[in-house]
């Protein structure tokens, strides 16, 4: 009978083109995937390549004056992309990976971002978590909400209740034959991501696909929950894509506008306006009180006293210093707002697995917003470190040739990405299907 099941549903010309259609799209959004890691690669290759010509062309036109060569210089910071990115872009279409440091104040060169095509942002990226997580569930509803009532409707039923033992296991013998074919599909789709993009099969890969799997037996398991009701097939087509605008849609738009009006970000503007004002004003103010103030944020280099007359270096980095010093609160303001918006996220995310599950990816993948705020938290570290070294060099009027520049050298952040089993992402999904096979096995007695 298994047999015959299958062959009777896959002879439908709509199951096979909507089969043929998601392998379709799911394998578009892998070479999406994979020409998004291909622009990321080769931004990073051309950084290694251009700081070095960089450097040595500003040290040959600057190297007897090292404070006007910092003026110039930039260093790479590089916050590497996981081949799991491809896959799940996440907001790494948005945020730079790479940032271009000099020794200037930090603020103003933190929150850069590279130059995008604002109608490619509006339209978004076509990864393989949005066909997962948008697609499937629509596949699946298209399978499934004329399981029962197809047979009820062509008046079949009567007759499979007299030859069957067992109405919920004929039913769900048909379900199985649906679910190997979506699994097939994902498992398709997944061996050609991980050889298309180069994924290792490591722990966080494996918990990409758990997910993935997990999510679509959700989706069953809420579809046999609704079609268990006996309900006519435009009533079944009818809920169960009225389920999946509120969940996909509607409830995470509502969130969204939730924790905007909750969490407002007055501060990123007004981070700006004083780390801006804090170096211009400088110019005005009294050269021994800039110093001053550079002195209480430094006293390591206070034994370079207070030059006031005319231009120097020394006052001039200060002024520096002082648009940061000044912009630190807004700053902080900014980062715990960002943090906050970002946990409450992941804790309403609980509540929806389509959320959840691209949380999930994100953090999975490295695409975050929290791991993002990490490296802009490791570039601060970056650009101090920096400061530390050339402070010294520069208030002593070192010339150029002073500084060994061929270990300055572009940086990779270490942000976390490693390959520990996240099995908390597991916890939500995990929870959601089993209410909803609690629900089928509740309702299903209704069967006998």
């Amino acid at each position: 009978m298994y047999r015959l099941l299958f062959l009777q549903f896959l002879r439908s010309r709509a199951v096979l083109a909507s089969l043929v259609l998601i392998l379709l799209l799911g394998v578009i959004s892998i070479g999406i995937g994979h020409q998004f890691l291909s622009q990321k690669k080769a931004a990073i290759e051309q950084v290694e390549s251009h700081q070095k010509s960089h450097i040595e062309r500003n040290v040959a036109l600057h190297k007897d004056d090292l404070g006007l060569l910092m003026y110039y210089v930039q260093f790479a910071f590089v916050n590497s992309t996981t081949h799991l990115a491809g896959l799940s872009i996440g907001q790494s279409d948005l945020n730079p990976n790479v940032q271009r440091i000099t020794i200037k104040n930090l603020e103003g060169q933190r929150y850069d971002t590279d130059l995008v095509n604002p109608m490619n942002l509006q339209s978004g990226n076509l990864d393989l978590s949005f066909v997962l997580i948008y697609l499937f569930p629509l596949l699946i509803i298209v399978f499934t909400f004329n399981l029962l009532s197809e047979e009820t409707e062509t008046g079949t039923w009567r007759l499979v209740s007299v030859q069957t033992s067992s109405k919920s296991k004929y039913l769900l013998t048909k379900l199985s034959v649906r679910v190997l074919l979506i699994y097939a599909v994902l498992g398709v789709l997944f061996t050609v991501a991980k050889i298309v993009l180069a994924i290792p099969l490591d722990l966080n890969f494996m918990m990409v696909v758990l997910l993935s799997f997990l999510y679509v037996a959700f989706w069953f398991a809420l579809c046999f929950f609704v079609i268990n009701y006996k309900k006519n097939s435009g009533f079944n087509a009818l809920l169960l894509l009225s389920i999946w605008l509120v969940l996909l849609i509607l409830l995470p738009a509502g969130i969204n506008a939730y924790l905007t009006n909750k969490y407002p970000v007055p501060e990123a503007l007004s981070t700006m306006i004083s780390q801006r004002d804090g170096y211009h004003t400088k110019w005005d103010t009294d050269k021994k009180e800039t110093l001053q103030k550079f002195y209480d944020h430094y006293p390591q280099f206070q034994e370079f006293g207070y030059p006031i007359e005319g231009f120097n270096w020394t006052w001039y980095y200060a002024m520096q210093q002082m648009g940061d010093d000044d912009s630190a609160k807004d700053t902080k303001a900014l980062r715990k707002k960002m943090g906050e918006r970002e946990t409450a996220s992941k804790q309403l995310s609980a509540f929806l697995p389509n959320m959840h599950l691209q949380l999930a990816f994100n953090e999975l993948a490295g695409t975050s917003l929290n791991q993002h705020l990490s490296f802009l938290d490791a570039t601060g570290d970056f650009h101090e470190e920096l400061r530390l070294f050339f402070y010294p060099l520069i208030f002593k009027e070192e010339s150029g040739d002073s500084v060994d520049w061929t270990k300055f050298v572009p940086k990779y952040s270490d942000d976390g990405k490693d390959d520990k089993t996240q099995l908390r992402f597991m916890w939500p999904l995990l929870i959601a299907t089993f209410i909803m096979f609690l629900g089928c096995i509740i309702i299903g007695r209704k069967l006998h």
